[in-house]
């Protein structure tokens, strides 16, 4: 197949400004993955895996290395709006193309909620549900007046979380009191528990597709994407490796149980005076990866509605800030209704299946670029972690990618 990009915007449609570098990107990548998942899943993972959670881990950061991998080859070839569904719909059809975007955006949308819920159980517990609304008003309204608003208020957020995280770290594994007998790999092991935790962590990782999604707002993007996701994703393991071993050895079994592993390892260490922080670096964590979701969801939409797999009324351009204004609104209303009614770790649970599957297209959409074995791995991790998944997650998100299917097959008899 010849190196042919295909061009931004269909004719008629605009395109949306090139206006992020390579430090924004890296800093949006980030902000979607060191958010609420690494504060919130490695307690689900542990219950799963039991003494092989670092096992886990290191599984869920293979596949996710894989699947940057092949997502940088395709971002450098397809540089616009949209990631793997754009990437789908050229390298192997439309059908692909719509499976993947729509596993996207509903698995994407399941996670605002969650993260959303995240941060109103960290900020104000009784008030949950509607704090996570307004948090979704708020950051949908922030997004719809400009991209680079966006990525200077992801700039700040990630800074303090990552501050919040290795301040965690260095108390903790300063405390110098901890077991590490906590740290060793059990007789008990269960490969399939292994591989559901290694599911559950994914979760944690996916957020570098958010830079491939902004492809069209980003300058030099053959250049300037690739080296972005593999900078954030690289950043982030070393956080998540560091973060992990520190929980595990400061709580051992007790990590399964904990609903704020890392506010409880900063008390078992004997630093109580820290626990506040880490709640409010926690929320604000949440908030930074809620915002990213929100931008890359909306830029799917976007995609989609172009091609007219959603309402293409939700194509337009916002002509004085340049966002796609109407997606953003579209997205940020489904959002809020889901924060009134969704479950946090049911939704933790779809959102990993449905974004293994986008990521499952990514990796045969590569794999058609030659050099094969990175997209072959990353399929193969990919159906692995997502059927590996507890069975109501994996019953939900199958009966919701049909949906989707039989939607595409309608719209191509029309």
């Amino acid at each position: 197949m010849p190196n042919i990009i295909r061009r931004v915007a269909p004719p008629g449609d605009p395109a949306l400004v090139r206006r992020l570098g390579f430090a924004d990107a890296v800093v949006i990548g980030l902000g979607a993955m060191v958010g609420a998942g690494v504060f919130s899943a490695f307690a689900p993972a542990a219950a799963a895996a039991g003494s092989g959670l670092l096992i886990g881990l290191a599984i869920a950061a293979l596949v996710a290395y894989c699947n940057a991998i092949s997502s940088a080859r395709l971002a450098a070839r397809y540089p616009q709006s949209g990631g793997t569904y754009v990437y789908g719909r050229e390298r192997l059809g439309g059908f692909w193309g719509h499976i993947a975007g729509w596993s996207f955006v509903v698995g994407k949308t399941a996670s605002c909620a969650a993260i959303a819920l995240t941060i109103g159980l960290y900020a104000w517990p009784d008030a949950a549900r509607a704090v996570a609304v307004a948090a979704v008003i708020a950051l949908t309204v922030l997004n719809y007046t400009g991209v680079q608003k966006s990525a200077l208020l992801t700039r700040v957020i990630v800074t303090v979380v990552c501050a919040v995280l290795v301040a965690v770290v260095a108390v903790v594994l300063g405390a110098g009191d901890l077991d590490a007998a906590n740290l060793a790999v059990t007789s008990d092991l269960v490969v399939g528990g292994v591989l559901q935790a290694a599911g559950l962590l994914f979760f944690a990782f996916a957020g570098y597709a958010r830079i491939a999604t902004l492809g069209e707002e980003v300058r030099d993007p053959a250049r300037t994407i690739p080296r972005a996701i593999l900078t954030a994703l690289g950043v982030a393991l070393v956080l998540y490796a560091l973060v992990a071993v520190t929980v595990l050895a400061a709580l051992g079994p007790a990590l399964a149980s904990s609903s704020a592993p890392l506010a409880d390892a900063v008390q078992a260490a004997g630093a109580e005076g820290l626990t506040p922080v880490v709640r409010a670096g926690a929320a604000v964590a949440a908030l930074g990866s809620l915002l990213a979701l929100i931008l890359g969801v909306s830029r799917t939409t976007l995609a989609m509605a172009r091609d007219r797999h959603l309402p293409h009324a939700l194509a337009a351009v916002h002509p004085r800030f340049g966002s796609p204004h109407r997606a953003e609104v579209a997205v940020g209303v489904v959002v809020a209704v889901l924060c009134a009614t969704v479950d946090l770790r049911g939704a933790i649970g779809f959102s990993s299946f449905a974004v293994l599957l986008y990521y499952a297209v990514a990796n045969a959409a590569a794999w058609t670029l030659g050099h094969r074995v990175v997209p072959a791995l990353g399929l193969a991790g990919c159906l692995l972690l997502a059927f590996s998944l507890p069975a109501a997650s994996v019953v939900t998100g199958a009966a919701v990618i049909a949906v989707g299917a039989a939607a595409y097959a309608v719209r191509s008899r029309r």
